[in-house]
């Protein structure tokens, strides 16, 4: 395990609770202070998902601030942790007339209601430093979508050599409770996750408007054969 990830997890640990609460807080003004910001990261998700021959999930969807972003001949589901922020999107369904959104249903993204292979495409922009669990919620993610489909995240990933990296440990260790996530999010969180599955393979990984601050990152699942049973080799034959 890396040393970034042993930083990452040594920090006061966040849970479900902490992000509902905080959730429930941002939820009035969340599109009044996100929507600008992150607005080029969900446009992004949302057009490399909207390639998926078949159903999408959005996982997080929040206020459902990308929703509109999908093309509208795409079957969207939505989930989240956060009844006031379902309710938001929801209304914007109504009022968008998005009919090709199928769902929104309150989920815990580590333990979600779906059979296996579930989804064409699995899209999460923003999430990852919300859970508190974030390699078990990749875990989730991969369980639902198809083999051959892809797992498209947005998140900020922090970097050694950036300006910032000081402020966002001293606000992982003192406020990411308060806020709902976790300012501080090592690389190693998400590399590390797909060097240890033989299911999962790197696609893209590019970084993100405004200044690089986020980053785009595909995941396919791969067809994995299983293994087969071969009959061992004969042992040969020693003569004295």
């Amino acid at each position: 395990m890396s040393e970034a990830r042993n930083i990452y997890r040594e920090a006061d640990a966040l849970d479900n609770c902490d992000v509902e609460a905080a959730y429930a807080r941002w939820a009035p003004i969340y599109d009044l202070t996100f929507t600008a910001l992150l607005r080029p990261g969900r446009r992004a998700a949302a057009a490399a998902a909207s390639k998926a021959d078949g159903p999408i999930l959005d996982v997080g969807v929040g206020t459902g601030l990308e929703l509109p972003m999908f093309e509208r001949d795409t079957q969207i589901y939505g989930v989240d942790l956060s009844e006031p922020m379902l309710r938001r999107a929801a209304h914007r369904v109504a009022r968008e007339r998005l009919a090709n959104v199928h769902g929104l249903a309150k989920m815990d993204a580590t333990r979600m209601a779906f059979a296996d292979s579930s989804f064409a495409c699995v899209v999460a922009p923003y999430v990852l430093t919300v859970a508190p669990e974030p390699e078990a919620m990749l875990d989730e993610l991969a369980r639902v979508v198809r083999p051959g489909g892809e797992i498209v995240l947005v998140n900020h990933v922090s970097r050694k050599d950036d300006p910032l990296a000081v402020l966002e440990t001293f606000l992982d260790r003192h406020v990411a409770p308060k806020l709902g996530w976790r300012p501080q999010f090592p690389w190693s969180t998400i590399g590390d996750w797909i060097d240890q599955r033989d299911d999962m393979t790197l696609v893209e990984r590019r970084l993100l408007a405004p200044f690089g601050l986020f980053t785009l990152v595909r995941i396919q699942r791969l067809q994995v054969e299983p293994a087969t049973e071969t009959a061992p080799e004969p042992a040969e034959l020693e003569y004295a």
